[in-house]
């Protein structure tokens, strides 16, 4: 079998910690045709001086500024010799044979982006909330995973080892086709942190493009690396880059969802407010003026996003209900009750 090149990109940022703790693991990575990038985002930790002492082999990118996850990466692409990039988080552990994995299932060239199997560091039976067994979106934009619905984590019992199309890979562990990557324009930079390998996934899908989970591979992720789950900072984006991305990439009754979506996010507001959690209400509403800042521009983005060939064969992959109903109403936890 073929061993197509891969190379391995991880941002960091002032995480000498989690390098000391999980660089090991994919340093040890049982694969012939591999090289790790490590990008730092002008960390001031002594993460790039570490890496050099003791990991020569590694090509080591230092930036002057932090350019977050998108912009670290896209950055770091220029200096990638393989034919998959494989971004990677710098607090995931791999397993010896997670590119032997994906490197079987990019012998199928129609296969153009893929995630592993993403698992609990601290649980390693449970699925990991980034991305679980693949990803999802709901008809308002709502992700969730095969493996993870909102807070709930499913025990891995093997009920989700399948290689299924999905709608978006996790960004913690994203590989993808480094000419598409190229094509598509990388990752939006706007977004600075989180939804933007969705947004990625989405265009792509709307070229024809394959993304599947491959469950073979597995890797295990500690999660909150670079923001804290309940952090205010993590809500606001989460909540801002949600809007923009639907307003970039639905196609049909974009404004009416866009509204039903504002108006699930005050409900969600008041919700956190009734709970004293004061800062991450008002990271919601923040997060809606920062939206509307951005329409003109992803207007823009829009109406390139549309030009050249589209196909809908990604419809299929959206789940035509809504994902908050089905949890918060009608009490379904796990992906197999959907």
């Amino acid at each position: 079998m073929h061993h197509i090149s891969f190379s391995v990109i991880i941002v960091t940022w002032n995480a000498l910690h989690h390098l000391k703790r999980f660089l090991p693991s994919v340093a040890e990575t049982d694969y012939p045709n591999m090289e790790i990038i490590i990008a730092d985002n002008a960390s001031a930790d002594d993460s790039a001086t570490w890496v050099k002492a003791n990991y020569p082999e590694i090509k080591i990118v230092t930036f002057n500024q932090n350019h977050g996850y998108a912009g670290g990466n896209n950055r770091a692409v220029k200096y990638a010799a393989g034919d998959i990039l494989l971004f990677l988080n710098n607090d995931v552990r791999t397993s010896p044979n997670w590119l032997t994995e994906l490197n079987v299932a990019f012998q199928d060239e129609n296969l153009s982006i893929a995630q592993p199997k993403i698992l609990s560091e601290e649980a390693p039976n449970y699925f990991e909330y980034a991305g679980a067994s693949g990803g999802f979106i709901d008809w308002l934009g709502y992700p969730f995973c095969r493996g993870r619905m909102f807070d709930t984590l499913e025990k891995d019992n093997g009920q989700y080892d399948d290689q299924i199309p999905i709608f978006w890979a996790s960004g913690a562990a994203f590989a993808i086709r480094k000419e598409l990557f190229l094509e598509a324009g990388g990752f939006d930079e706007d977004f600075e942190f989180h939804m933007e390998e969705i947004d990625l996934c989405w265009r792509c899908l709307k070229k024809g493009k394959i993304v599947a989970a491959v469950p073979k591979s597995e890797v295990f992720h500690l999660g909150g690396g670079s923001l804290p789950a309940n952090s205010p900072r993590k809500v606001f984006y989460n909540y801002r880059n949600s809007l923009v991305m639907l307003l970039k990439n639905l196609d049909r009754f974009v404004l009416i969802k866009i509204f039903f979506r504002l108006c699930l996010d005050g409900i969600s507001g008041a919700r956190l407010f009734l709970q004293g959690k004061f800062s991450e209400t008002f990271a919601i509403i923040r997060s809606h003026f920062a939206f509307y800042g951005m329409v003109s521009s992803t207007l823009e983005k829009r109406k390139d996003a549309e030009k050249g060939k589209s196909s809908d064969s990604y419809k299929s992959l959206i789940f035509n209900r809504l994902i908050v109903s089905e949890y918060f109403l009608k009490g379904k936890r796990t992906y197999s009750e959907l």
